[in-house]
This record gives structure tokens, C-alpha cells and sequence, in this order.
């Protein structure tokens, strides 16, 4: 059907014996209109196939019925077998397909990236922004905040005052470190995670003071969440500290590398090192041998983040700082 083919307002108008103002109301969500008027109105609309422009609705409504989510990372990442990223598409989807709202799934892990996402979001393409993922003191939620548009973060923003949704990323840290201790470990190493992210930062807090408390001493490796970098990191230990007999990893990728480094050298997974990982992604469950880690509910935390979006959307108020618990899970590995 072409464009001059397609029903127009002024034709449901005369199919359902009202005016062009009475269809554009009721089409565009109007709670004023009769019941009986509006249901004549959307008779019309089914029996003409009638489908409304959603660029001139938007113009009358100011909304867009679409939320854009963030991710300042690049696609490989995103789209790789680190399953947090999916979780938290998943459980956004999942909210906004119950609000009938769409998804705009906005990718931005380079500066010209980032400028494309500040230049769309800024434009009031969409009603409302999700950040997950963010590194250092990003500016972009605060300043889109104070042009008043409803943003949420995933994880504590390092700048701004922002809404966002985390979880207990110390707690989980210092109940898996614990444990080690707990189980008789004394040279507890950690794989921290990258120190421009607010779980990276917490998660080794959570590591430094555990050991500070039971008089253990610290030691140290960085990654980036992935696992090539956790196996980097592990030599890194294994050079500095061929003693460890416990490691801590700031994720799961990266304590699937640590195992898979820990046998190349000769080492028992657990009877020498024992591993914990963090996130309890799909996969933790089906390493070898199985991954003991501190859950965090991943979908969760894109579902809470969601509705805290939509109700700043509407005028709502919502708590500035939502933080879900976290979980030990044991397995064999611990």
C-alpha cells in the first residue's frame, strides 16, 4: 500500500461518525473521550487497518514511547559469551515489552561513539536513558539529568548525581574471602577488576579489607573482566607468588581463566588453589571443576533499573540509590 493509499484520520473520522480532533485524541491515549465514542473510534481504526504516524503523535504527546540503554563499551564485548551484558538486555526488554515501550540499544565504546550517543539522546529521540557499564567519571548522565531527561545507571555513577540501581559488591566480596579463610587458606591472591568502574573498585575494597582484618597479606593482579585478562593476571601471581593457595576473581571470566591457568602450571583446582569468581554467569555452573562465586542478579538489576526509569518518566519519584543483595554459591572449586 502506498502512502497515498493509507487510511488517514480524516477517514476513520467518517467511519466512526466523529470529529478529526475526537480520532487524534483517542488514538494518542486520551482518557477523556466516551466510552462508547472510543470504542467506535477504535472499530474504525481495526476495519480501515488504520496505523498512526508516530512522528506527528510524538510531536503532540512529547513522547517518543522508546528508551534508549547505553553500554559505553565496544561490540565485541558486548556481544561476547559474558553473559552479564545479555542478563541486563534481557530484564530491560522484559520491562519495557510489559510498558509497550521500545528498546534502542545504543553501543558506545569510542569517543565518536560516545558523541554519537550524547547528540541522540540530548535530541529527545527517546523518552528516557539506561546506562550500564560506565568507566571513570563519565559526564554524559549528569548532563543529560540537568536537561531534565529521566536517566538511570547501572552501578553507582563516579560523577553526578544520578539514579541508579548496584548491587552489594563489598558484602559479596568479604563473604567469599571468608570463606577462604574459613577453609584453612592463608595466601588469599586477588584478580581485581579494572579500577575506572565502581564494581572493580568495590570488589577489590572488599577483597583488601578482608585480608587486612584476619592479618593475611595482600596480593594483587589486575584485569579487565575478561578472560584473557585473567589469565595474564594469573601468571602475574604465579611469577610474583608461587605460594597462593586461594584466588579471588572480580569476575567469572576471569576465574575460568585463573582455573585453566592454575592446571597449565601444575596446580589442583581446589586441592591446591581453591577459586571464587563473581557474577554467576550461566557458564559458572559448567566449569571444571564448577564454579564456587558470589552471585548478583543480573536480569534483576535491568528489570529494578527499568521501572525506575519509567517512573521518572512519568513524573514519579524514585530512590536515588537501589542496592540489591548478593549471593555465595558454592561449588567445587572452593
Amino acid at each position: 500500500m502506498t502512502t497515498a493509499q493509507r487510511p488517514t484520520l480524516e477517514a476513520v473520522a467518517a467511519r466512526a461518525g466523529v470529529s478529526r480532533a475526537t480520532v487524534s485524541r483517542v488514538v494518542n491515549g486520551s482518557t477523556t473521550v466516551a466510552g462508547p465514542i472510543r470504542e467506535a473510534v477504535n472499530r474504525a481504526v481495526t476495519e480501515l487497518g488504520y496505523v498512526p504516524n508516530l512522528a506527528a503523535r510524538s510531536l503532540v504527546t512529547q513522547r517518543t514511547d522508546s528508551i534508549a540503554l547505553v553500554m559505553p563499551e565496544a561490540a565485541t564485548r558486548v556481544f561476547s559469551d559474558d553473559q552479564v551484558f545479555p542478563g541486563i538486555i534481557r530484564g530491560v526488554s522484559q520491562e519495557l515489552e510489559a510498558a509497550d515501550k521500545q528498546l534502542v540499544l545504543m553501543l558506545a565504546g569510542s569517543p565518536a561513539g560516545h558523541q554519537r550517543v550524547e547528540r541522540f539522546t540530548s535530541g529527545r529521540h527517546v523518552d528516557g536513558v539506561l546506562f550500564a557499564s560506565l568507566h571513570g567519571a563519565d559526564p554524559l548522565p549528569g548532563r543529560l539529568a540537568r536537561l531534565g531527561i529521566p536517566v538511570v545507571c547501572s552501578g553507582r555513577p563516579l560523577a553526578g548525581a544520578v539514579p541508579y540501581v548496584d548491587v552489594d559488591h563489598v558484602g559479596g566480596v568479604v563473604r567469599a574471602v571468608r570463606h577462604l579463610i574459613d577453609g584453612g587458606r592463608r595466601r588469599i591472591a586477588t584478580i581485581a577488576g579494572p579500577q575506572d568502574m565502581v564494581a572493580g573498585i568495590e570488589r577489590l575494597a572488599g577483597y583488601r579489607d578482608t585480608v587486612a582484618e584476619a592479618g593475611l597479606p595482600e596480593m594483587v593482579a589486575f584485569g579487565d573482566f575478561t578472560r584473557e585478562s585473567g589469565a595474564g593476571a594469573m601468571r602475574t601471581l604465579l611469577d610474583a607468588h608461587p605460594d597462593v593457595d586461594a584466588v579471588f576473581a572480580a569476575s567469572d571470566l576471569m576465574a575460568h581463566a585463573a582455573m585453566r591457568t592454575l592446571r597449565e602450571h601444575g596446580r589442583r583446582v581446589p586441592d591446591d588453589v581453591a577459586v571464587i569468581g563473581f557474577d554467576d554467569i550461566e557458564t559458572a555452573a559448567y566449569t571444571e571443576p564448577p564454579l564456587t562465586t558470589v552471585r548478583q542478579p543480573i536480569v534483576e538489576i535491568g528489570r529494578r533499573m527499568t521501572r525506575q526509569l519509567l517512573r521518572l518518566a512519568a513524573g514519579e519519584d524514585v530512590e536515588p540509590a537501589l542496592v540489591l543483595p548478593t549471593e555465595l554459591i558454592l561449588r567445587a572449586s572452593a
